[in-house]
């Protein structure tokens, strides 16, 4: 399960839209096979979102939902950090004011102080192991600490600001600091701005995060706008979109962060199914197959393999394999996004006779 967190400052906001737990990746090329084969069975790629009550200066200390708060972020993948960029007298702010980079500086050092808490923690109890009592095998992630320690402690930044080995990476992993996460910074606008694309904040908020965390993805929406055209019918949707000139960038949420876990999928797809399995980048055929069945991991023989535009282009199954674009690819064939995959699999294979030993 891939799981996208929002976290914003403790104040009653606009987002109502994108609060499902599962939300649904939209993609053409998913629509295009389900309009195709006109399956009984339609499963797409799904992003899972939870929204938490947002957070407050001193929430590492206990403050607000304090630690709660911070424990649940642990279990997370990924994080949308939610900005507030709209002025509203019914809706108070708990510091008194709209600032956005002052509501980002509060959380980004909340969550420093977080993963600082548990590094120290378990810092101490590694050098009790691995140094004093001469544990070797722990020696390697005890190092790891130490350039967390230079980051985190010393430098006061985020840990996925780091130069990692893949061990360091392993280790990492291991103890979940919440620091590692990637994160999307969403500027919640109001009605007029979002659609004047105009708002006094988003040059200060790209210059701090271009400082803070640079590369980092900005997308400005406005929850107000989104939350109005869910609730009208198509034909009354197209018509207001069109007297304003703007879309929903409710897509491009999910899809950036979708794309920000690393992740992609390839298509099984068949007059009874079309369905996107959710993969790591690099997967090769074999771990791919394994998202099937792991029996297809184990008694993994071929993949037979359709690009997508391949298959759009040409018409047919038949007509890409005519023009040699059906293509057999072995156990070292790295799965692109949007492959549009057949597996052959030996049915027998790593099953085990119980008699044997």
């Amino acid at each position: 399960m891939f799981i996208f967190f929002l976290i914003k400052i403790n104040d009653r906001i606009f987002f109502y839209f994108l609060l499902a737990s599962r939300v649904p990746v939209p993609d053409q090329r998913f629509d295009y096979l389900v309009e195709y084969f006109k399956p009984p069975s339609k499963v797409p790629a799904f992003l899972n979102i939870v929204d938490i009550a947002g957070l407050v200066k001193g929430a590492a200390e206990g403050q607000g939902l304090g630690n709660a708060f911070l424990s649940h972020i642990k279990a997370c993948d990924a994080l949308f950090h939610l900005c507030r960029a709209f002025e509203a007298e019914d809706v108070i702010h708990i510091e008194g004011e709209v600032n956005p980079i002052k509501d980002m500086e509060v959380i980004n050092e909340e969550l420093r102080l977080k993963d600082e808490e548990y590094f120290h923690a378990n810092l101490e109890k590694l050098e009790k192991l691995a140094i004093r009592g001469g544990d070797k095998k722990l020696k390697p992630e005890y190092d790891t600490f130490l350039k967390i320690k230079t980051i985190l402690v010393d430098e006061k930044k985020h840990i996925r600001f780091g130069d990692w080995s893949a061990l360091d990476i392993e280790f990492l992993n291991k103890h979940m600091f919440i620091t590692t996460k990637p994160v999307i910074y969403l500027v919640n606008l109001s009605e007029k701005d979002y659609i004047r694309k105009k708002n006094k904040w988003l040059i200060k908020i790209k210059e701090w995060v271009d400082k803070n965390d640079p590369g980092a993805i900005i997308i400005p929406f406005s929850g107000v706008f989104e939350n109005k055209i869910i609730e009208m019918e198509e034909p009354e949707r197209k018509k207001y979109l069109e007297e304003v000139q703007a879309t929903s960038a409710l897509d491009k949420i999910i899809i950036q962060g979708y794309k920000a876990l690393q992740l992609q999928y390839f298509f099984t797809a068949g007059h009874d199914e079309v369905k996107a399995w959710t993969i790591q980048k690099g997967f090769k055929a074999p771990q791919a197959a394994g998202r099937i069945h792991t029996d297809f991991e184990k008694g993994f023989i071929m993949a037979e393999v359709m690009k997508f535009e391949d298959f759009k282009n040409e018409g047919t199954e038949a007509a890409c394999k005519a023009a040699g674009k059906y293509r057999q690819q072995g156990r070292n064939y790295v799965v692109e996004d949007g492959d549009i995959i057949f597996f052959k699999f030996n049915a027998g294979a790593g099953l085990k006779d119980p008699k044997k030993k």
